[in-house]
């Protein structure tokens, strides 16, 4: 059980990359007051939250109904988390590019508009509740194998990652300037090159589990 929760931990850390994302979102809301960056980040986190616990407790009777195994499952989703792994190891961070055209964009618009959409797009989805933690949920929730331990395992640590998420959301400007760019950077290449070692053994044990070499 404890080895269930400390690889879903350390899985969804690297996947939402809390720390990251916390400066992300101080740096598109400079002119923000902490009242309504708090707002954003209870909004995001909560949404967030909702659509990853869909995703483990739904996804995987999902895709069984549409006749996908287990090992394809597992095979499948480690070569996405290892895409995802490469782009952080590169410093290409899923979902910047797009966060940073919705700073521009937001110009345009009413300004509660505009922080009701940014709390939802993009850092409800894909920044925290992207590809990579849903791909991550149903995974991860086929490997507990309907075992309500081990699935609690898993729901708690996915709480415990949010929960973290969401206090470097409450504390973002101040994260933003303890850090700096280069800690930021250190930080998101050392949980990308995990969360490769982790796509990776998910990609050998679908393997093996689909018996195609033997």
């Amino acid at each position: 059980m404890l080895e269930t929760f400390l690889t879903a931990f350390a899985t969804f850390f690297a996947v939402i990359g809390p720390v990251d994302t916390a400066v992300l979102l101080a740096s598109l809301t400079p002119n923000l007051t902490r009242a309504e960056r708090r707002a954003i980040a209870v909004k995001a986190v909560f949404i967030a939250t909702v659509i990853i616990l869909l995703f483990v407790l739904f996804g995987g009777p999902v895709l069984k109904q549409l006749g996908v195994s287990l090992a394809a499952l597992q095979t499948a989703g480690g070569i996405i988390l290892f895409v995802i792994a490469l782009e952080m190891i590169l410093a290409r961070r899923p979902g910047a590019a797009t966060a940073l055209s919705i700073k521009e964009s937001e110009e345009a618009e009413d300004k509660a508009e505009a922080h009701a959409e940014i709390a939802v797009f993009p850092f409800a989805t894909p920044l925290i509740a992207g590809p990579g933690a849903m791909t991550s949920a149903i995974v991860l929730a086929a490997g507990t194998r309907g075992d309500f331990a081990l699935l609690g395992a898993l729901v708690a640590a996915i709480l415990a990652v949010l929960l973290v998420t969401l206090m470097l959301f409450l504390l973002a400007q101040e994260v933003h300037q303890l850090i700096g760019v280069t800690a930021r950077k250190v930080i998101v290449r050392v949980f990308g090159i995990l969360l490769a070692a982790l796509a990776v053994q998910s990609i050998f044990t679908g393997l093996t589990e689909a018996r195609i070499f033997g």
